[in-house]
């Protein structure tokens, strides 16, 4: 017998759309990126803004008809349930928290796995990609996560290939697995999927209706992480988020440079003008940050930490880091992190003493002395938190001037999505 299914707010329109999503909301799902994504699909689907679902449709599905609740407390009902629900040509996971509950639930991890079977595409936004993950349907496929939750997805996954995973870039379509980091990127990758089928005016019109302009692409950088001197230039924040995202080891500056399209040079001068400092003092910080992040969030050796941190052993590390923080690790995790940030002080000492017009090399001193002391909040990976009690070629550039992946290119996916 079929429960009752709330009525949707589409069912008056007869028509029959051209292109069918389906929207899984997992518990404590991320309101913004549901919301972005979805209203996307409505300013495109209709002329004008009357709304109605004339070129696609978007049905809330779930496992039952209970409430769902988001992060920020709002609750919202499915309108239909896994088994009532009809083929999709998009089915979207939509997360959030991971650390507030349970996840996606067999039933939710069974239903990804026969869309996959059926031929749909299928989308995760925000941590919807590790249910998908769970489910088993990005063997072989590159996945993006933002750098918040990069090293979340690495603990979870420990058997994940690593050059598979990217967390420097706002979403990736792969074949028929897209992968966003959230937030605003919704819309920037639902703007993405609606070009592979309709023309670019419609979807500009969507785009300004949200106030958004034009629509970033896949390859944009995502925000560096905060504690970190700011970078403006889309190929310095990148090489910053693969040094975070590859901190365990570091990376040649030819090998970070070759992944940027810059040769060594352009990459050096980029840094020096954007941080004041070169690549490999840059990518060192990033790396003793990380180990203070991890002194105290978690109990591990001092060993384990130096090599999860690309350091030679604890000794090396020990060296690095009295240099850094004027404490040795031991000292420091007793201390709660409360020792200070020698290069940090030193950056704020001499930015003191400019005037007003250099400022703004003073705040990023002082902003990397706040993030090296109270790292917790935000972590020296940006706040990515590896939880030793949590469950369980390189990657390909596809810059504009470099090879390109034919998905990336939103115009490119024709109208076939199945």
């Amino acid at each position: 017998m079929t429960a009752d299914v709330p009525a949707s707010p589409l069912a008056a329109d007869s028509a029959r759309p051209r292109l069918r999503f389906g929207i899984v909301l997992l518990p404590n799902f991320t309101l913004t990126a549901f919301s972005g994504f979805v209203d996307m699909l409505r300013l495109s689907a209709d002329d004008g803004d009357h709304s109605k679902p004339v070129r696609c449709s978007w049905t809330v599905i779930g496992d039952t008809l209970a409430p769902v609740r988001a992060s920020c407390g709002i609750q919202l009902t499915p309108w239909q349930t896994f088994d009532a629900a009809d083929a999709f040509d998009y089915v979207v996971v939509v997360g959030g928290l991971l650390h507030s509950g349970p996840q996606a639930g067999p039933q939710t991890l069974e239903f990804i796995r026969r869309a996959a079977a059926a031929g749909a595409n299928l989308v995760g936004i925000c941590t919807g990609a590790f249910a998908l993950m769970r489910a088993g349907v990005l063997d072989g496929h590159r996945v993006c996560v933002s750098w918040f939750h990069y090293w979340d997805f690495v603990v979870r996954f420990p058997g994940a290939d690593p050059d598979l995973l990217i967390a420097d870039r706002l979403f990736v379509i792969d074949r028929r697995r897209i992968t966003c980091s959230g937030g605003r990127a919704s819309i920037d990758v639902a703007a993405a999927i609606l070009l592979r089928h309709f023309d670019h005016a419609t979807v500009q019109k969507a785009l300004r209706i949200l106030l958004v302009g034009e629509m970033q692409k896949g390859n944009a950088p995502q925000p560096h992480p905060p504690g970190l001197e700011p970078a403006t230039h889309p190929k310095v924040k990148r090489a910053i988020l693969l040094m975070e995202q590859h901190v365990g080891r570091a990376l040649p500056l030819d090998e970070i440079a070759c992944k940027l399209d810059l040769s060594t040079r352009q990459l050096e001068r980029l840094f020096k003008a954007q941080t004041g400092k070169s690549p490999q003092a840059f990518a060192k910080q990033v790396r003793l940050r990380t180990a203070a992040w991890l002194l105290t969030s978690s109990d591990r050796t001092v060993a384990d930490i130096a090599s999860s941190c690309g350091f030679a052993d604890a000794s090396h590390l020990g060296r690095e880091f009295r240099k850094q923080f004027g404490a040795p690790p031991a000292a420091y995790r007793e201390k709660g992190g409360a020792a200070g940030d020698a290069d940090a002080d030193a950056d704020a000492d001499a930015g003191a003493g400019a005037d007003a017009g250099a400022g703004a090399g003073a705040g990023a001193g002082a902003g990397a002395g706040a993030g090296a002391g109270a790292d917790a909040n935000a972590g020296a990976m940006g706040g990515a938190r590896p939880r030793p009690d949590a469950d369980g070629g390189p990657e390909a550039d596809f810059d504009a001037n470099t090879r390109k992946h034919p998905d990336d290119d939103p115009a490119g996916g024709g109208r076939d999505a199945r």
